[in-house]
């Protein structure tokens, strides 16, 4: 067997750590296991190499040199992994249980090497060995395990979590494919599979041995080509889990994220097969295996939202199964369960958690109703994560009659009781009554997924001050004045290894130059930057980091795309999930305008431009498809200008991911976070903007209000209609107003409807018309228009000042240290989990 000595030997270390002391402490910490680390030649990476291969040097190629290295970093950890593992079973804490169903992991390998204190020393012995360490990464998929910024909060949860030494497991199910690849063809969306695990993914481990079984009330036969459910033939699947490890900093915690593959029984029907019919024989195999292929499926159609509600099922009834099990192991009497035991539910997804978990402590605990109940409030924690009505789910009473009578049953009952108190509480008021039931009646009864949250748990909490007031005020608004104990913010964080240390190297070296390498576990630190943030030296070394990450980033997307920019221009971001409430559409009317103006004005001295724009629509909203190809059609009109070419630029970034965010979040210098007020729960790119030195030009919506108020409302480019002034004009707002009485608006609207921007396809942007003008534009992009292009022009004014721009770019850094995940992380465990840290020696 080989060892990391071998590697800490070659320089496989920190500088800081290659004494003789800490060469030890870390040869103890990874070698902490029955396998000794000897120090031989045949080394880690070596071996991988070439056992793992069966190839010749000459015929192995870069994924193989990844895998061998990725290999070989898990070797690395395995031992403190176990020993993580055998310090919970031996103390026996209260463990943490994250149930989502995204984790945006994004690549893992420079993450790990990073959180292992191995990031520099790798680089160096890869170097000696000839392996390209950029090229080597490239090999690495983005995990396709997340969309948006649930599933990247979810991952930088976990990091949190396992490097204050919490006790935690996160579960999630292991897609085969993620949501999709998105290609842009003719300047519109084009969605194509995503088969991020088409090679073997070296970081997950099988556990064959801890599969569980999942019961359904109906069975599934083949029939013409799709697979229809067999009432009355109850059938099972198997959650099969994969283990992943989730270093926390400094290597000494390495928790677990649990992803469920579902699998057939390992049975089939021999008549049918025997007889000729081999597919409909397989058919259950061909069942399982589909329910975890895909990260969302279509949820347009109804076969779509079927398979998403077998899929949150699945992951729940996995999950808890695994985790009671894990809690009987040590602990027998159940009412210890809330004790030991702590289940957050990221958003409503998992929300079949409680009447699972009463199934369980019915069922198979033979506990009475209310001992049972109470266990489950005081072990279920629930987070809510949007205002958007349609993002609150509610599935069919049929489904569950067909497939989940025993869980419909308990529903029922915990709807019984509910209404009785609500009954009790605020007699004859029966409007409450149908708004907090569990049971939307309707053409086709529903059952309310976010109001069983709340009802079954002990605690909801928003993700950000504004969200959490709107979703007491507005969205839940009866629940909240039935349990308002159970409501509380937990403002959303990010992980600061990832999103800074790890991906802006420049930047990061230059903070610890100035005040320390302390705020990598304790972001606070970060405060001490603001007495700094006037010195000429650190303000110069602020901009050269920065200059250098565009560099960097610019050579990544000449080599990926052939598309070059220029380093010098002002980069102006908008990063995130196309939406109409995201208003892309309104930053793009900005662009329009400031276009034409240099048509008109073409001698105006400007600084140059780049926007850039990145972010996937779901495949069946069509008018966020629209917006993709006007921003595209938009680029390629300006591109061809002379008048404004090398003055504005427009670039569209395809497939947007977690890799190319660590590229480009670092040399961005404007952050648009433009969202129709009281629409955006929290944002989380928002805050890695921030921590990176970009100034944000935005409204008053999400964690945005309290980033401005960490730095000042000066050190921001705040514009736009309040959360309440959108709310209270909604009965009078008429967008043809600022049509009629601003000329600039109009011009631009009318360059658009007039076909300037699609000639070769007339008419394709009438939804744009119907959207701004004919239907009463929603979310009020013509309402922010002006005030985000007085915004604009300061953001302009002041970039024109290198020794301004840096000192509050260097105070947005300064007062960042809120918005560390590890805030976060500490805030949960304290006030909604009640658990400690539990050190691993």
């Amino acid at each position: 067997m080989t060892s990391v000595e071998t590697q800490i030997q070659s320089g496989v270390v920190p500088a800081r750590a290659t004494g003789a002391n800490e060469l030890s402490k870390l040869i103890k910490q990874y070698g902490c296991g029955p396998v000794e680390f000897t120090g031989t030649e045949d080394a880690l990476y070596e071996r991988h190499l070439v056992f793992d291969n069966v190839l010749e040097a000459a015929e192995i190629g870069a994924r193989e040199r990844f895998e061998a290295v990725a290999r070989s970093v898990r070797d690395v950890l395995s031992q403190r992994w176990i020993r993580t593992e055998e310090t919970y079973d031996r103390k026996d804490p209260k463990r943490v249980y994250y149930l989502s169903m995204e984790f945006l992991i994004g690549r893992s390998l420079a993450n790990n090497v990073t959180n292992l204190l191995l990031d520099d020393a790798t680089k160096r012995v890869l170097k000696e060995q000839k392996v390209d360490w950029y090229e080597l990464l490239e090999q690495e998929p983005d995990a396709g395990l997340g969309n948006g910024g649930l599933g990247r909060l979810a991952a930088c949860f976990l990091d949190s979590m396992a490097t204050m030494e919490i006790p935690a497991m996160g579960y999630g199910l292991r897609y085969q494919y993620g949501m999709f690849k998105q290609t842009i063809q003719d300047g519109g969306q084009h969605e194509v599979p995503d088969n991020w695990l088409r090679r073997p993914d070296p970081w997950e481990v099988p556990r064959l041995h801890e599969t569980v079984e999942v019961p359904l009330n109906c069975s599934f036969k083949l029939s013409g080509g799709s697979l229809r459910a067999v009432l009355g033939q109850p059938s099972s699947l198997i959650g099969v889990p994969f283990d992943r490890p989730v270093v926390g900093y400094g290597g000494k915690t390495i928790n677990t994220l649990r992803l469920w593959e579902a699998a057939a029984p390992d049975y089939f029907n021999f008549q049918e097969f025997s007889s000729g019919d081999f597919v409909g024989a397989l058919a259950e195999t061909l069942q399982a295996e589909s329910l975890t292929r895909v990260l969302y499926p279509d949820d347009h159609t109804a076969k779509g939202q079927g398979l998403r509600f077998v899929q949150e099922y699945f992951l729940v009834a996995s999950s808890l199964a695994d985790l009671v099990r894990r809690f009987r192991k040590t602990d027998t009497d159940w009412r210890t369960l809330p004790d030991k035991v702590a289940i957050q539910l990221n958003d409503t997804h998992p929300t079949m958690a409680v009447p699972e978990l009463m199934r369980i402590l019915l069922d198979q605990a033979h506990l009475g109703w209310d001992e049972a109940w109470d266990l489950t409030q005081r072990t279920l924690a629930y987070t809510n994560h949007t205002l958007l009505p349609e993002a609150l789910e509610k599935w069919p009473v049929i489904w569950f009659e067909r497939m989940l009578p025993r869980h419909l049953a308990i529903i029922y009952e915990i709807n019984r009781r509910l209404i009785d108190e609500v009954r009790r509480r605020f007699r004859g008021d029966e409007g409450r009554v149908q708004r907090v039931s569990l049971v939307e009646e309707g053409a086709e009864r529903k059952i309310r997924m976010a109001n069983l949250a709340i009802v079954g748990s002990h605690s909801t909490n928003g993700v950000a001050a504004i969200h959490t007031q709107l979703l007491r005020a507005m969205t839940v608004k009866d629940l909240a004045e039935m349990y308002p104990q159970r409501f509380s913010n937990k403002t959303n964080g990010v992980t600061p290894r990832r999103w800074l240390l790890m991906s802006n190297r420049a930047l990061s070296q230059t903070i610890s130059d100035a005040i320390g390498q302390s705020w990598v576990t304790d972001l606070g630190q970060l405060k001490k930057l603001k007495p700094l943030a006037g010195d000429q030296a650190l303000r110069q070394a602020f901009l050269k980091g920065k200059r250098q990450a565009k560099v960097h980033f610019i050579d990544w997307l000449t080599r990926t795309t052939g598309e070059t920019l220029d380093a010098d221009s002002i980069f102006d971001c908008q990063i995130k999930r196309i939406h109409e409430y995201k208003r892309q559409l309104l930053n793009a009317l900005r662009i329009v305008v400031l276009y034409d103006r240099l048509r008109k004005n073409p001698n105006s001295e400007i600084t140059p431009r780049t926007f850039l724009f990145a972010g996937k629509a779901a495949p069946a909203y069509q008018l966020a498809k629209v917006i993709i190809k006007f921003i595209n059609n938009l680029a390629g009109v300006i591109d061809a200008d002379p008048i404004v070419r090398g003055r504005l630029k427009v670039v569209f970034l395809p497939d947007y991911n977690v890799s190319m965010a660590e590229r480009l979040i670092p040399a961005t210098d404007v952050s648009n976070q433009i969202s129709t007020a009281g629409y955006e729960a929290s944002g989380t790119s928002n805050m890695k903007f921030m921590m990176n030195g970009a100034l944000t030009i935005g409204t008053r919506d999400g964690a945005t209000i309290e980033m401005a108020e960490e730095a000042g409302e000066e050190n921001f480019f705040l514009f736009g209609l309040t959360a309440k002034e959108v709310a209270d004009s909604r009965s009078w707002y008429k967008p043809q107003w600022h049509y009629d009485n601003d000329a600039e608006i109009r011009a631009a609207l009318d360059l658009i409807f007039s076909d300037y921007f699609s000639r070769n396809e007339p008419g394709i942007f009438a939804p744009l018309r119907d959207a701004l003008l004919t239907h009463g534009d929603y979310y009020m992009h013509l309402a922010d228009l002006k005030s985000y292009l007085e915004a604009d022009q300061k953001l302009r004014d002041l970039y024109a000042d290198p020794a301004g721009w840096s000192r509050k770019a260097i105070l947005n850094v300064a007062s960042s240290g809120k918005f560390s995940s590890d805030r976060t992380i500490a805030e949960y465990a304290a006030e909604i989990w009640d658990v400690k840290a539990c050190p691993i020696p």
